[in-house]
């Protein structure tokens, strides 16, 4: 029996999957608001797995079987072009947890989440996801947060979408990148390449070179090897050009 190309990946994802290691463990943001019995458990649970650019972590269609945090690389949250135009919601940096509405419901996908580049992906399985909540307040209390700053993000994503200045279309995409509770890992410098972040915001790649040239010339980022360098975020949010 031959499968779609999609359930082929997520068979070669779970194959790749091994415990995380200490490191890893490391760059998971709720992970220490866990003591106890709470913390065992989410050990138990998780894991973590390498995609290769292309690949898909999250399916249209497909039903959540884990609670995903991206961290190493750059992923991209998406609609299914099936469905319509195709149109990114956002980036996903390093540090970033995603998905958690459609785990709350146990419900299918209504959204793709891509790899831009190789990249290092933790899951935590729906049924530790719905124990922790269960058990723990620190859990709920991250949970609740990432709702609510993933709302106000998909907030700002569909004023960007109306912007008709690619420049502030790049500096707003930047911020969402940035976002210090969405992407804690980030810090003040994103590793991501001007057509990684052209594929983000939908503009071509020349486009994009020339928004960063003038960014940078208001002094709002830096443009530094193999990445760039936010030097005025609240700028990037609602600066205006």
């Amino acid at each position: 029996m031959s499968y779609p190309p999609h359930y082929r990946q997520a068979s070669v994802l779970r194959e790749r999957a091994r415990a995380p290691t200490e490191a890893e463990l490391a760059e998971i943001p709720w992970l220490p608001g866990l003591a106890g019995p709470e913390r065992e458990r989410a050990l138990e649970g998780l894991v973590v797995t390498e995609a290769q650019a292309g690949e898909y972590i999250c399916r249209f269609g497909r039903t959540a079987t884990y609670w995903f945090g991206l961290v190493d690389g750059l992923l991209k949250m998406n609609n299914d072009e099936s469905q319509g135009f195709a149109i990114t919601f956002t980036g996903l940096a390093p540090g970033g947890w995603f998905g958690e509405g459609t785990v709350l419901k146990r419900e299918q996908y209504r959204y793709n989440v891509q790899a831009l580049r190789k990249s290092r992906v933790a899951g935590l399985p729906v049924d530790t996801f719905h124990w922790l909540l269960d058990h723990s307040i620190a859990f709920n209390r991250f949970v609740m947060q990432q709702l609510n700053e993933r709302l106000g993000q998909f907030i700002a994503a569909r004023e960007i979408d109306r912007l008709t200045n690619p420049d502030l279309r790049v500096a707003r995409n930047l911020a969402a990148l940035f976002h210090p509770l969405l992407s804690p890992n980030v810090a003040g410098i994103l590793r991501i390449t001007q057509q990684e972040l052209a594929y983000l915001v939908g503009l071509s790649r020349q486009r994009v070179n020339e928004a960063l040239s003038t960014l940078s010339a208001k002094g709002w980022i830096r443009v530094e090897y193999g990445g760039l360098r936010v030097l005025d975020l609240q700028a990037l949010r609602h600066g205006e050009l």
